[in-house]
């Protein structure tokens, strides 16, 4: 009989999941109930608690899908959460655990969401590539994330100008405790006229994000003449500071009111950071890029990381039958 057992989660194992949470190699808010919970009526959430023997030692965010299982769809990332210090032989058995799992429940497919290296607590600790290559996991898509090393930032001539642009203008930026400006006035407009979509967030959900977690999201607001003309969402986490939505009026290039917001967010705000993440450029499941947003951001220094998606079949937890050897 094996000494890992998964368990599907429940609500009493709230405390036990966020107590894992903080003290993972993954610690981000994202992975808390608080966050994934809120909205539970969406997703029908299928997550997973991977114990060696009494010990609790990986867990795995996810929904389910028909017979699919998706590393949880309501968060940015995904992924295995495990100890900053777990061994390469239990992580091989956690994984083989939880195939075997979904297979003897009949789902036939995981659909893993990879976590950005730079969300990683310990970088050095992440075998997930050697589980996609005995799996024979299909790479579904990749996404690109444009992140600026913040001790190798610099900016092109064309952000320099921007931000004079903004110092010119006289431009001010606040921090604000509610949303409903940005989202009123400059986000929700945006995005009906550019892209026919809504927020992924509506007011009334990032309020009550904000309530659960005030120092983690946080919003920017830029003014000139006391009016916005822009603003940035940032979800904080430990390492990183992630750009959640962007968004400026139609005077952000003459004003430089988007360059002028990120230069103070990177420069001022955030500079004791790791990583200042922009997010991805990537439309259409991730075949094309943006490739005017994706100039925008890199010209304040950023560069990319990869984020992938894949399919693994379930039945192939035999695979790992024999590996250690």
């Amino acid at each position: 009989m094996s000494e890992y057992k998964v368990i599907l989660y429940k609500s009493s194992d709230k405390e036990t999941w966020n107590n894992f949470v903080l003290n993972s190699n993954q610690n981000t808010f994202l992975f808390q109930r608080e966050f994934m919970d809120y909205h539970s009526h969406i997703f029908h959430d299928f997550s997973l608690l991977i114990y060696k023997k009494q010990k609790l030692i990986a867990l795995l965010p996810a929904n389910l899908v028909d017979n699919s299982l998706y590393s949880h769809q309501g968060l940015t990332y995904g992924s295995l959460i495990y100890s900053k210090k777990i061994k390469t032989t239990d992580y091989i058995q956690v994984f083989k655990s939880i195939l075997e799992f979904l297979y003897q429940k009949k789902i036939t497919n995981l659909i893993l969401k990879e976590l950005p290296a730079i969300y990683l607590q310990n970088q050095i600790n992440n075998p997930i590539a050697y589980i996609l290559f005995k799996t024979n996991a299909e790479l579904l898509r990749t996404d690109l994330h444009s992140v600026v090393d913040l001790k190798y930032k610099s900016y092109s001539n064309s952000r320099k100008e921007g931000f004079k642009r903004g110092i010119k203008s006289k431009l001010k930026v606040l921090e604000s405790q509610t949303f409903e400006l940005f989202w009123n006035t400059i986000l929700i407009p945006n995005l009906e006229i550019k892209h026919a979509v809504k927020p992924v967030h509506s007011i009334e959900e990032i309020t009550l994000l904000k309530s659960r977690f005030p120092n983690n999201i946080r919003q920017f607001n830029v003014f000139y003449k006391e009016e916005i003309v822009g603003g940035t969402t940032i979800f904080e986490t430990q390492n990183v500071a992630h750009c959640q939505y962007i968004s400026g009026n139609v005077d952000k290039n003459k004003l430089g009111s988007l360059d002028f917001l990120h230069h103070h967010l990177i420069e001022n705000v955030f500079k004791s950071k790791k990583y200042f993440n922009f997010g991805t450029s990537n439309i259409n499941q991730g075949q094309h890029i943006n490739e005017g947003l994706l100039f925008w951001k890199e010209g304040f220094g950023a560069r990319s990381i990869s984020q992938e998606f894949y399919n693994i079949t379930t039945e192939n937890f035999n695979v790992f039958d024999d590996v250690l050897v």
